[in-house]
């Protein structure tokens, strides 16, 4: 069968009929399992979903929903996100995000979210062949109309895959009589590329809550030269070091063929040397960022035991 070539190999009805497929075969497809039909009127071959993630499988509907809606229409929000490969944290999986110019309102449905903006010929381009919103304009449509945990999430995965905040302060000149304007300035000036990951850029803007602004990715070095870093947060200050997830950052120490279990007891002598040092290290997972008065509870207990380090 004929198939467009974007990942999942996708393939819609109309190009199906032209090379001579009937819709009973088709609908056979679908019932034997050989087809999914991942958008009315497009499908793609099931071994293909299967083999997918879950990103890999709203790509595909994306760029389906992108074939269905036509000239004029442009991915956008969370699903150009998703496009450009940038990192998210808790959207709609089920939902396509969609810009079309003015005139005419917005609508919102199951599958589809329409949003009316202006859409400048340099906030649009083309991602093997479906129109997107640009990385940036992408980020402040995120920053204005998502909270701000979602925006700076995205934001900073924007700007470690080399977006420069101008560019988003370029978008948001354009932008003057949009709503959600002051969020999205408040979210792309707290954008930091060194946050490496969604847990971690989640992780600075508790810490931000918390009255706390600490360094990233800050080496620290021992008074024999040896380098103990990067730590994650440095909080001098305090005499204080945040660490996320709580768990072995195996990327940091493990090279290939080496043995994971030796990583574990080198991190543990890396942890030893900076309480040596005098700083309180705390670390927390996943799940208590959900929980932030856990974490803050145990930073206070830390910054209470700790005299502040000014090096």
């Amino acid at each position: 069968m004929p198939t467009h070539d974007r990942g999942m190999n996708l393939t819609e009805r109309r190009t199906a009929k032209a090379a001579g497929y009937s819709d009973d075969e088709l609908q056979r497809g679908c019932r034997t399992g050989e087809l999914y039909r991942i958008r009315p009127g497009v499908y793609v071959e099931a071994d293909g979903v299967e083999a997918a993630d879950a990103v890999d499988r709203y790509r595909a509907a994306v760029v389906a929903a992108a074939l269905k809606h036509g000239p004029g229409a442009v991915i956008s929000h969370e699903s150009a996100a998703a496009l450009h490969g940038l990192r998210q944290w808790t959207f709609d999986p089920q939902r396509v995000h969609v810009t079309r110019k003015p005139p005419g309102g917005g609508k919102v449905s199951a599958r589809r979210h329409l949003h009316r903006a202006p859409l400048p010929q340099d906030h649009v381009v083309e991602l093997d062949g479906v129109a997107v919103t640009s990385v940036a304009r992408t980020v402040v449509d995120i920053a204005r109309t998502r909270p701000f945990e979602n925006a700076v999430v995205v934001g900073d995965s924007a700007m470690r895959r080399g977006m420069a905040r101008a560019d988003a302060h370029a978008v948001l000149g354009t932008a003057s009589c949009w709503k959600g304007l002051p969020a999205a300035r408040r979210a792309i000036g707290f954008l930091d590329p060194r946050s490496d990951g969604v847990g971690e850029s989640r992780s600075r803007v508790l810490l931000s809550r918390l009255g706390l602004a600490p360094d990233l990715k800050r080496d620290i070095t021992a008074p024999d030269g040896t380098v103990l870093g990067p730590v994650d947060f440095c909080m001098p200050r305090h005499g204080l070091i945040g660490e996320f997830d709580g768990r072995v950052e195996y990327g940091r120490l493990l090279r290939f063929g080496a043995d994971p279990d030796g990583a574990t007891y080198a991190e543990k002598l890396r942890e030893d040397a900076l309480r040596d040092l005098g700083w309180q290290v705390v670390r927390w997972v996943w799940s208590e960022l959900d929980t932030p008065d856990v974490i803050w509870r145990r930073l206070n207990r830390a910054i209470a035991r700790g005299n502040g380090l000014s090096s």
